[in-house]
């Protein structure tokens, strides 16, 4: 696990979900653009009420920032090209619309 500052639009919308013990938690993909132009997908989780609740409020290509526990993989796309993936277990979030209201 690596703590880390993720950047990036928000790419769909963050949709909420309850786990087996009756959890609430949402998920949600940000695209973060690399050094050569390049986007990768961070699959990010958050069960966070305040995580949570900024997230559903926000719509696709929102830019925001977060920060957790941060898990990189690998997979394998259609034409058998290894291509990176980042989990991020977020814990706090920044948003353009929190920077405004601040």
């Amino acid at each position: 696990m690596i703590d880390a500052l993720i950047a990036g639009r928000l790419y769909g919308i963050a949709e909420q979900r309850t786990g087996h013990a009756g959890s609430a938690y949402v998920t949600c993909k940000v695209k973060a653009m690399t050094d050569d132009g390049d986007g990768i997908i961070c699959n990010v989780i958050a069960f966070n009420d305040t995580v949570r609740e900024t997230l559903l409020q926000l719509e696709d290509g929102a830019s925001l920032s977060l920060s957790g526990a941060l898990t990189p993989k690998v997979w394998t796309d259609k034409q058998g090209n290894a291509r990176p993936a980042l989990d991020l277990v977020a814990h706090s979030i920044q948003d353009l619309a929190f920077a405004e209201r601040k």
